[in-house]
């Protein structure tokens, strides 16, 4: 292996590995939020997540300092606009649809990024294993018999902010990954916290609240969007998005470990497929 080989498999191996903590602390931090749903809804649930989640990546990352780059504006503007769509549809889902079965409706997005960047035909063996699996795990099991169509409707509207959210952020987070994380955020913040208090009002700024908004804005926001960022600015957007085919499988697992909800067998069964197409299009040699 040559010297210049192994310095891209580094960076690479990096991205890769912060993909899966960003996936893990995404879904498990998605399974607390969802337990604040009687008291907030919804709505005041994804406003907490993402004020907090602002608010500690501005003290993290003190974009201020720099000015971004020139063109990058509207980038990040619109990577912020897609972050909060994205994640005021998901949960809206969450309140009909397990959180394993919601990640895979909503997997349509990187699913169909990772299908318009193909360039080889292994490529889309692997995309077609993973659509296998989320079809299977969707179609399969008791639990889907009790799927509300509105819910699934906004899991799938989820999904496409979700691809958007693979394209604008691989432009947004070009030069300063932090920077794009931390004012896209903000934006998002910006967009989902009039539909929260007008949800929940007063209750948001409940002291007994606080600590769980502030650990699902760490989990779920501010910790995985960070990460994301740093990855998606160093491998491809097809690579970034059939990785993300482990979501559904990280957030059943989070949904019957937190919340109880359980999925059949061959729904199981249907997950380790889309594991093992991500697996696939990683060990794969990259050539774009």
């Amino acid at each position: 292996m040559t010297s210049s080989a192994s310095a891209s498999r580094g960076p690479q191996g990096l991205a890769i590995l912060a993909v899966i903590v960003a996936i893990v602390s995404l879904q498990g931090g998605a399974s607390v939020a969802k337990q604040l749903f009687p008291v907030v809804g919804a709505q005041g649930a994804v406003s907490l997540r993402l004020t907090f989640a602002s608010l500690m990546l501005l003290a993290f990352w003190r974009p201020w300092r720099t000015r971004p780059a020139k063109g990058r504006l509207k980038w990040i503007l619109g990577y912020g606009a897609v972050l909060g769509c994205m994640n005021l549809t998901f949960y809206m889902s969450l309140r009909t649809v397990p959180l394993g079965l919601a990640v895979a409706l909503e997997f349509i997005g990187p699913l169909s990024v990772a299908v318009l960047a193909s360039r080889r035909a292994i490529d889309l063996l692997w995309v077609g294993m993973a659509a296998t699996g989320i079809l299977l795990l969707v179609s399969l099991g008791p639990v889907t018999a009790r799927i509300d169509p509105v819910g699934a409707g906004l899991s799938l509207a989820a999904g496409v902010f979700w691809g958007l959210y693979i394209i604008l952020g691989k432009r947004a987070g070009a030069d300063n990954p932090g920077h794009a994380a931390a004012y896209g955020a903000l934006v998002a913040a910006a967009i989902v916290l009039p539909a929260g208090i007008a949800h929940a009002g007063a209750t948001l700024l409940s002291p007994a609240l606080l600590p769980l908004g502030l650990a699902v804005g760490l989990l779920t926001s501010a910790l995985p969007y960070s990460l994301e960022m740093l990855a998606m600015a160093r491998m491809s957007s097809r690579t970034f998005g059939v990785l993300m085919s482990l979501e559904p499988a990280i957030g059943a697992l989070s949904g019957f470990l937190f919340l109880q909800e359980r999925l059949s067998p061959l729904q199981l069964a249907a997950m380790a497929l889309i594991m093992v197409a991500s697996a696939g299009v990683v060990l794969e040699p990259q050539r774009d």
